[in-house]
């Protein structure tokens, strides 16, 4: 059985505990998952290639990453990851609430710099590899990090706080121009409206041209649009977002099958069995049952 899709639309779940909002794993592409689906959450994420080859998407722009190459994500920004051709990828992700770094009051470090880099008003680099002088310092940040993590000592999180503090040092000095405002992404802000709607209206019977209505588009552009920057049909997500959500009611509640098929807008069961046996392998009793 393949497993559920990693995640869908906007990741409410939280990465990271409250009392230190800090976390990180590794995962490898293809053998854990094929892919991550088009997301975003409230965390900065941190995406360090350790072996072989990828590509990820970060607010629609596509990157090829190789061993070493890190790819910097900040709360709010779509983001997916995907095998490149038939290569192998493994990565860290180092996740952590900015809040993490805020300091309390009219602190200039956080109201001045932090805070709005956070949210995304500084142009920064976001794919940082060897051409960049700075590189080693970086890295060396990321590396410290994995040294206290692989043997947590009393104490280890104030190491890790002062390791982010000097990479974002880092490229406060170096890369990032704090006078220039970026730019909104329009596209990926679009993007994150149609996501939005699908995520509201998925349980509904949902056309094609319901959602290029709600965007304001055509349905010959909207089409278009949404297989252009996610890869696949409007169809083919909604049925994939309604049957990652069905796989959620199933391994968290009681409910009939029948119900929760009706729940996450499919209408016929036998075709909500059909789809969910051809995505992983089993019905969707059995996949209960393997809980």
């Amino acid at each position: 059985m393949n497993s559920p899709d990693y995640e869908y639309y906007h990741e409410k779940k939280s990465h990271v505990s409250e009392n230190f909002p800090y976390n990180t794993y590794l995962c490898t592409i293809p053998l854990d998952f094929t892919h991550v689906n088009t997301h975003w959450h409230e965390e900065t994420e941190l995406i360090i290639i350790k072996k072989g080859c990828g590509r990820i998407f970060v607010d629609l722009q596509p990157y090829t990453v190789l061993a070493g190459d890190i790819i910097l994500v900040l709360p709010g920004q779509l983001h997916s990851i995907s095998q490149h051709e038939d290569n192998y990828m493994e990565y860290e992700n180092i996740l952590f609430s900015p809040g993490l770094l805020y300091g309390n009051g009219q602190d200039y470090c956080t109201s001045g710099l932090l805070r709005p880099f956070f949210e995304n008003n500084f142009v920064f680099p976001v794919h940082i590899n060897k051409s960049f002088d700075i590189y080693n310092q970086l890295y060396s940040c990321i590396d410290y990090i994995d040294k206290l993590r692989s043997a947590p000592a009393p104490g280890h999180e104030l190491g890790i706080k002062g390791s982010l503090f000097h990479f974002f040092s880092l490229l406060f000095t170096n890369l990032i121009d704090i006078n220039s405002r970026k730019p909104v992404n329009r596209q990926a802000a679009k993007l994150k409206e149609i996501l939005c709607y699908i995520y509201i209206h998925h349980s509904e019977q949902l056309t094609p041209s319901d959602a290029a209505h709600a965007a304001g588009f055509s349905t010959s552009h909207f089409m278009k649009f949404f297989k252009t920057h996610m890869g696949c049909t409007f169809t083919e997500y909604l049925n994939g977002y309604r049957l990652s959500s069905a796989c959620t009611l199933l391994s968290t509640t009681d409910k009939p099958v029948l119900e929760i098929s009706y729940e996450t807008g499919f209408t016929n069961l036998s075709y909500f069995n059909r789809l969910f046996k051809k995505k992983y392998g089993i019905s969707p009793r059995i996949y209960r049952k393997s809980l």
